[in-house]
């Protein structure tokens, strides 16, 4: 022991922080509890055997390349009850609430899936990747905008309403179906990038006809001036962030 203690007082600030998170780590997974895997049902949806709730397995940004306002999040909801054939045969699918949503979230840093832009985040990879590593959850309200990032585990407050999201739509056995929100506008193409940034979501390939002949959410092109330059705020506040929490 005193000769580990020695050799830990040779090693850099660097090599020591990165020695205790190391620690940190495999200290969590020891006292992470012990459950059951996720299982894919190969239809669609996952169901997690130790909450008994059932999860899509691709989310919005997968399922129709955009993002949604909160005031906007019911279209998605309403599309995936409505082609219920294609997720399980399910027509109780809702946005989950903030508890349900953290069962995804590995705290323990093993689970690890591929977002959109890239980047690993920690939930599990049974998952589709190339989602995006937020959800609007169940506490959001017209009056008070809340969102769930995934990446972190922490649920965010937002001052107003121009803000964007994916959604990752859960159910749980015996809930009863959906009921169809009231016909809307369509919903408008948020930005491309996590957290509401200024660029402009890539042309997606043209997809061979399902079958279905279900319409989307059109993606809007005619942003003001005043629109832009909000979302070019948002977008730099967010890389300013995401530089913050690499270090």
């Amino acid at each position: 022991m005193a000769e580990a203690s020695t050799d830990e007082q040779k090693l850099s600030p660097a090599e020591k922080a990165k020695l205790a998170a190391a620690k940190k780590a495999e200290a969590a997974k020891k006292a992470a509890p012990v459950g059951d895997p996720l299982v894919d049902n190969d239809d669609g949806t996952i169901t997690d055997p130790n909450s008994g709730l059932t999860w899509k397995k691709t989310d919005a940004w997968l399922d129709k390349r955009v993002f949604y306002t909160w005031q906007d999040h019911k279209q998605y909801v309403d599309w995936v009850n409505q082609n219920k054939d294609q997720f399980g045969g399910y027509d109780n699918w809702r946005i989950p609430t903030k508890a349900e949503s953290l069962t995804l979230f590995d705290k323990t840093g093993v689970k690890s899936l591929m977002d959109k832009n890239g980047t690993n985040y920690p939930i599990d990879s049974i998952f589709a990747p190339g989602g995006a590593s937020n959800t609007w959850i169940s506490e959001c309200s017209d009056e008070k905008i809340i969102r769930m990032d995934l990446k972190i585990g922490l649920d965010t407050p937002y001052p107003n309403n121009d803000v964007w999201s994916s959604m990752r739509l859960v159910r749980k056995e015996g809930e009863a179906a959906a009921k169809s929100s009231a016909p809307v506008a369509e919903a408008k193409a948020a930005p491309a990038v996590d957290a509401g940034a200024a660029e402009a979501p890539p042309a997606a390939a043209p997809k061979k006809p399902s079958g279905n002949n279900v319409p989307g959410p059109t993606p809007r092109k005619d942003f003001s001036d005043a629109e832009k330059s909000a979302m070019l705020k948002r977008a730099r506040a967010h890389a300013a962030e995401v530089k913050a929490r690499k270090g």
